[in-house]
């Protein structure tokens, strides 16, 4: 086909070209718009897939403090084990000796009583013989008695022939002299009785004070001979119990020998899984790394868009955020050229932490400057847009030395989470994104991340960072956070 080459051709054909390179042009700045949105959703969502990795690691690194803490548990057990164990094995050593000692003593006491009771036998044997003596001895007294009387009758019969024998004179004197002789042995007959009679109520006082003495031995004796039989009983009981322990002890060896195989097979599975979650850990800590450096990828792209001059939704908030940190810049240095605020002050960084804050809350020497002259500022700069959640100043170190007024509220005593959200004021935050747009060069920067609202609750944003310089210092930064 032939090609026309006529000036009105080549004129058409010059207007059609310029009207394609514009509407390229405008394919390809809507195209990278397309693509700064499509980094700072891929920011969010690594940010987003981060933070539950970052959770996760937390939870494992909890969960490994708790399983530190209780291998150290199962090893004070397994420990305690080994003593138990050991004290096991000697209460059954000392179970055996006592059985052993318990046996032989058994035997002796049964020999030892038996010779007691035989001898407690003898002393009854004796005391009934004792009593036959008694009788014996008053059989005697009786007999002692009838000889006393013979000799009294004896003596009186003697002198009644004394008497004959004198009526009857000299031819009756042999028979006196019979009479005389029988009445002398009467005499004699009758002190010897009395002497024995004496000897035997001597004996017989001492028979029955000893028979006395006896009849009391003989029935403790008796008694005695019964609690034999009562201590023989008690001891095979005794020797029955201490028996029953030593099975007992056997026994409860048995079942330490099993416990401390159970503790050490624990302890062995706690190790391993303390490995495990140590090596889950790390990996999940590189991932984490590997994420936060395809999160700051993806928000380099996207700041690098924002800065190419392409229309794009965020540059209505990045000059908002320019246009106040400006404002709060030419504030400062009219308070530092007048006096009002000094540069050393400014620049404090003693953080004094306000006692039972929580989270901890720090004062500087610019803080009640913040506070006065600042915060304004802030509260009409977030007004501007409803999108806008919030505008702060970030010093070098991440301190807010103030916050708008819906972020500056009094602490609540004992309510950690509320104070995150609403007392976020004299706090120190610090996270990549932060640390980054401080540790940076450049005029502003732009960057998708998650809101830190304490307890694992976030909320998606983006932030555009203003550096702010005072005195030729770089101080930190101004930050415009607003909802996607």
């Amino acid at each position: 086909m032939a090609i026309d080459r006529s000036p009105h051709c080549i004129n058409g054909c010059g207007i059609r070209g310029v009207g394609a390179k514009l509407l390229a042009r405008l394919g390809t700045d809507e195209h990278l718009a397309r693509l700064g949105e499509r980094c700072g959703d891929f920011a969010l969502q690594c940010s987003d897939v981060a933070g539950f990795v970052a959770q996760v690691n937390q939870r494992i690194e909890d969960d490994h403090g708790r399983l530190e803490s209780l291998r150290a548990s199962v090893a004070r057990l397994n420990a305690s084990q080994q003593e138990a164990d050991d004290a096991a094995v000697e209460i059954r050593r000392v179970a055996r000796h006592a059985t052993d000692l318990i046996r032989t003593s058994h035997d002796d006491a049964v020999a030892a009583l038996d010779e007691i009771g035989g001898l407690i036998d003898h002393v009854v044997a004796v005391g009934d013989e004792l009593e036959g003596f008694t009788r014996a001895i008053e059989h005697v007294a009786a007999i002692s008695g009838q000889l006393d009387a013979i000799a009294r009758q004896t003596g009186m019969l003697a002198i009644n022939a004394t008497i004959e024998a004198a009526r009857a004179g000299h031819a009756a004197s042999g028979f006196a002299a019979v009479a005389g002789e029988v009445k002398r042995l009467a005499g004699s007959a009758r002190s010897a009785t009395a002497a024995v009679r004496d000897g035997i109520e001597r004996l017989d006082g001492s028979a029955r004070r000893v028979i006395g003495g006896m009849r009391s031995g003989t029935e403790r004796g008796r008694v005695a001979r019964s609690r034999t039989g009562d201590i023989s009983g008690a001891l095979r009981a005794i020797a029955a119990l201490v028996t029953q322990f030593d099975e007992r002890s056997a026994a409860i060896e048995r079942a330490g020998r099993e416990v401390t195989g159970h503790v050490a097979t624990l302890d062995a599975g706690l190790e391993d899984f303390l490995l495990r979650g140590t090596e889950n850990a790390s990996a999940l800590a590189r991932t984490r790394q590997r994420l936060d450096e395809l999160e700051a990828a993806s928000n380099r792209m996207l700041d690098q868009v924002a800065h190419s001059g392409i229309a794009t939704p965020d540059q209505p908030f990045i000059a908002m955020a320019r246009e106040a940190a400006a404002g709060v810049e030419t504030a400062i240095a009219a308070a530092l050229a007048e006096g009002a605020l000094a540069e050393a002050d400014l620049f404090d960084t003693a953080y004094a932490a306000i006692p039972g804050s929580d989270p901890p809350q720090f004062l500087t020497r610019f803080v009640p400057f913040a506070d006065a002259a600042i915060r304004p500022l802030l509260d009409a700069a977030t007004a501007r847009h409803s999108a806008i959640v919030g505008c702060c100043l970030i010093d070098r170190n991440g301190h807010l030395p103030t916050h708008i007024s819906t972020r500056s509220q009094p602490q609540r005593a004992g309510d950690r989470r509320w104070n995150l959200e609403n007392a976020r004021n004299r706090q120190i935050f610090m996270d990549h994104q932060t640390r980054d747009a401080l540790d940076r060069e450049g005029d502003w920067f732009l960057y998708t991340y998650r809101q830190d609202l304490g307890e694992g609750r976030y909320r998606p944003l983006r932030s555009v960072f203003v550096p702010l310089r005072f005195a030729g210092r770089r101080w930190g930064c101004y930050e415009l956070g607003y909802l996607i």
